[in-house]
C-alpha cells in the first residue's frame, strides 16, 4: 500500500512530539500488587516523549515540545532526551511545578496497576506562549496525543501548535492515547482502566480530527473516538469527520491502515500481521509502535514497511521492561525483522541484547588518558613500607582525583581523561569523580586472585546494582589460554558470570588480560587468549591490554574488528614501567585502529605516594608531581597519535 503523504523539504527537524513527558517509575518486582513492590527502576516517560525517544533513535531528526519542573527529575529527562539525540530546545522549565510522575507495576502480562502524579505539574501547564512559530515551520511533522486535549490550557496550546501546523504545510498526527483517569473519568489512584464510555471526551476529540493527516490508535481508542463500541461504526464516524489516514493497533494481530472508505470488516483492510514473541508486559507498546510507524511514514516509506517496523518495535518492547530504554535502534530492528521467524523470546536472545547495549547512540572515546590507581594491594603494602596508616589512603586517593582535575582543566581534555579507582580505599574518590563527565573505571576482582575471584563475593550483581552507571566495570584475570584445564575453565566460568551480571545492568565492562608469566609467553599469546573468550560468546567493551610490539596491535586489531566491530576498543596498561619504556610502547601501538589510549598508574603515582606517606612532601607537591608525569604521559600520546593513521570514530546508531 503506497504512502503517498507529501512532506515538506528542507527542514531542520523530521518531527515535533507535544504531550506528556514524565518520570516512570517501574516496579522490578514482577507478579507483585503494587502494594508491595519494594524497588523501582527510573526512565523517561510519558506517550509523546516516548514517541521522540524511539523515532530519535530511529534515527529522525526530532523534538520535544513540553514543559519539566525546575527540579533533577525534570533534568534527568532532558538529559535522556539529549543524549539520543533528541531536540530539547523548546522545552520550558517550569520555576512553578514539578515534573509529573508515575508509577507503575507489572502484575502479569496484561495487568500494570499504575498511579499518575499529574497533579499541577509542568507538563499541564503546557500552553500557546510555549508554541514557536518558526520552530513549528521548521518542521516536516507535527505529533500530539489526545491527552493533552484533556484540559482547557494545553489544549490551548496544542490547537495553537496545530494553527501554525497548518499554516506552514507541516503534517499533523494524533496518537490518541485514550486514558480515562487523565480525563478525569476514574478515581485518581485508577490508572489502569484504559476505556471507559465518555460522551464529552468523544465529543472533544472529535472536535479536533479534522486537523489531522495521521490518526492512530487501539480499537478501543477509535471507540473513544467515534463514540461507539463498535469498531467499524466508530471509524465511519471518525472518516466523516477527517480525511486523514487510520491506523488501527490491533496487538498480537498487527495493524490496519485505512487510507481511504472503511470496509465493512476490519479484516478486510490492508493488514500486516504483528510477530508473535513471549510478552513481558503490553505498557509502552503503542509508543513503540508509532515509533516504528513514523519512522518509516517521515521516510515515504509504503505502508507495509511502515508497518512491519511499527509491529517489530511493539514486538520488542512489550519484551522489555519499561518502554523508552527498551526501544530498539536501527540496527536491531533490522537484525529483529531479519529474524523474528525464530526469535520467539526477544529478551533472552544473546545477539539481539547484544545488539540493544551497544548500537544506541554512545559518548564516544577514541583518545582516553586513564589515571589509575584503583590498586588496593600495592598501596597497603607501600603505606606500611612507608610506616603510614592504612586511614591515609583514602585521603591520598582523594588527592589524586585533584590532580586529574587540574590536568584535565590546564590541558583542554574534557572528555578524553579518565580515572581507575576502586571502592575499598578510593570510595571518598569516587564519589568526588563521578559526575564530572569522565570515563571511571572501578574494579570488581580480588585482587592477585587466581582463579578469579570478586571482591564483593559471587553475587557480582547484587553489587553492581549499587553502581552508578556512568562506571566501567573494570576485571583483572590472569588468563593464559594453554593454562591447567581446571583452573582455565574456572576462570572463564567467572568472567561469564561477570559478562552476564553487565549486560543484565547495563554497565559497560573493561577486560584486562595478563597472561600468568609463569606460563610461555608466545607472539600470539593474547590474541588467542581474547579469541577463546569471543568463541565463549563473551563480548566486553573494553580490553586493557599490556604493551605490545606493531605486529601484535595489528593482530588483535584485525581479530576485534572480525569478532565484535561493537567493541569500544583497548586501553593500554602500564605494568609499572619506567617512563621511557612506555613511551616507546605508545610508539608501537602507533597505527593501531583498536588502541584508544592508555591506563597508567604506578608509573604515575608510586614515587610521589611514597614521599606523601613518609611526609616528606604536601598534597600541593603530591598533586603537582603526579600531575607533571601524567601529562608528559599525555603530551607523548597526542603526539604519537598525531603522528599516526586517524582513528576512525564510533558510528552512533
Amino acid at each position: 500500500m503506497k504512502n503517498t503523504t507529501a512532506f515538506a523539504v528542507d527542514r531542520a527537524r523530521d518531527l515535533v512530539s507535544i504531550g506528556r513527558l514524565a518520570v516512570d517509575l517501574y516496579a522490578r518486582q514482577f507478579g507483585a500488587r503494587l502494594e508491595d513492590v519494594t524497588s523501582f527502576s527510573k526512565y523517561l516517560g510519558g506517550s509523546s516523549a516516548n514517541v521522540a525517544f524511539g523515532t530519535a533513535r530511529l534515527g529522525l531528526r526530532s523534538a520535544m515540545l513540553a514543559r519539566v519542573g525546575n527540579e533533577q527529575m525534570g533534568r534527568f529527562l532532558l538529559e535522556t532526551l539529549e543524549r539520543e539525540g533528541c531536540d530539547t530546545s523548546q522545552v520550558k522549565v517550569d520555576p512553578e511545578r514539578l515534573t509529573a510522575l508515575v508509577l507503575l507495576g507489572i502484575k502479569d502480562r496484561d495487568t500494570f496497576p499504575l498511579i499518575f502524579y499529574r497533579d499541577n505539574c509542568a507538563d499541564m501547564a503546557f500552553g500557546p506562549e510555549d508554541v514557536d512559530e518558526d520552530f513549528i515551520a521548521g518542521s516536516r511533522a507535527l505529533h500530539i496525543t489526545g491527552t493533552h486535549f484533556s484540559a482547557p490550557r494545553v489544549r490551548a496550546g496544542s490547537l495553537r501548535a496545530l494553527e501554525l501546523a497548518r499554516r506552514h504545510d507541516v503534517r499533523t498526527v494524533l496518537d490518541i492515547d485514550y486514558r480515562p483517569v487523565l480525563w478525569g473519568l476514574t478515581s485518581p489512584g485508577d490508572g489502569e482502566t484504559r476505556y471507559l464510555p465518555s460522551e464529552a471526551v468523544s465529543r472533544s476529540l472529535q472536535e479536533i480530527l479534522p486537523w489531522f493527516d495521521l490518526i492512530v490508535g487501539t480499537e478501543e481508542e477509535f471507540h473513544i473516538a467515534g463514540g461507539s463500541t463498535d469498531l467499524i461504526t466508530a471509524l465511519q464516524r471518525v472518516r466523516e469527520l477527517s480525511p486523514a489516514t487510520l491506523v488501527v493497533k490491533r496487538g498480537a494481530l498487527g495493524c490496519a491502515v485505512i487510507s481511504a472508505a472503511i470496509p465493512a470488516r476490519i479484516e478486510d483492510a490492508f493488514s500486516v500481521a504483528g510477530a508473535r514473541v513471549e510478552v513481558l508486559n503490553v505498557l509502552g507498546a503503542g509508543d513503540a509502535f508509532l515509533s516504528g510507524f513514523l519512522s518509516g511514514w517521515l521516510r515515504g516509506s509504503d505502508y507495509g514497511d511502515c508497518c512491519r517496523r511499527a509491529n517489530g518495535c511493539g514486538a520488542l518492547v512489550v519484551s522489555r521492561h519499561g518502554c523508552a530504554p527498551a526501544m530498539p535502534t536501527e540496527v536491531e530492528l533490522q537484525y529483529f525483522l531479519a529474524n523474528s521467524h525464530r526469535i520467539a523470546a526477544p529478551a533472552s536472545d544473546a545477539a539481539l541484547q547484544r545488539l540493544h547495549r551497544v548500537t544506541p547512540r554512545r559518548k564516544i572515546w577514541d583518545d582516553l588518558c586513564v589515571f589509575a590507581f584503583d590498586h588496593r594491594s600495592q598501596f597497603l603494602d607501600l603505606a606500611r613500607e612507608c610506616g603510614a596508616s592504612d586511614s591515609a589512603l583514602p585521603r591520598l586517593k582523594r588527592l589524586l582525583v585533584e590532580a586529574v582535575a587540574q590536568t584535565e582543566q590546564d590541558l583542554d581534555r574534557a572528555g578524553r581523561i579518565g580515572v581507575l579507582i576502586d571502592d575499598r580505599f578510593g570510595e571518598q574518590a569516587l564519589h568526588a569523580a563521578t559526575g564530572r563527565g569522565w570515563w571511571i573505571g572501578r574494579p570488581v576482582e580480588l585482587p592477585g586472585s587466581n582463579p578469579l575471584v570478586f571482591e564483593a563475593g559471587r553475587s557480582i550483581g547484587s553489587a553492581l546494582e549499587h553502581w552508578p552507571q556512568e562506571h566501567v566495570v573494570k576485571c583483572l584475570v590472569f588468563y593464559h589460554p594453554d593454562d591447567d584445564a581446571v583452573n582455565r575453565l574456572e576462570q572463564e566460568a567467572q568472567v561469564r558470570a561477570l559478562y552476564d551480571a553487565t549486560n543484565a545492568s547495563g554497565h559497560e565492562l573493561l577486560l584486562e588480560l595478563i597472561p600468568p608469566r609463569h606460563l610461555p609467553q608466545a607472539p600470539d599469546t593474547v590474541v588467542r587468549a581474547l579469541k577463546r573468550f569471543y568463541n565463549l560468546g563473551i563480548k566486553p567493551d573494553w580490553w586493557k591490554l599490556a604493551p605490545m610490539s606493531a605486529a601484535q596491535w595489528s593482530a588483535v586489531d584485525a581479530l576485534i574488528e572480525a569478532r565484535d566491530p561493537w567493541c569500544r576498543g583497548v586501553v593500554m596498561l602500564g605494568l609499572n614501567a619506567p617512563l621511557d619504556e612506555l613511551l616507546a610502547s605508545f610508539g608501537e601501538a602507533r597505527g593501531s585502529r583498536s588502541c584508544r589510549g592508555f591506563a597508567v598508574g604506578r608509573t604515575i603515582f608510586h614515587e610521589p605516594s611514597a614521599a606523601w606517606l613518609s611526609g616528606a612532601i604536601d598534597d600541593a607537591q603530591l598533586v603537582s608531581l603526579c600531575r607533571d608525569i601524567f601529562e608528559q604521559l599525555i603530551r607523548a600520546w597526542e603526539g604519537v597519535r598525531k603522528s599516526g593513521p586517524a582513528l576512525p570514530r564510533e558510528v552512533a546508531a
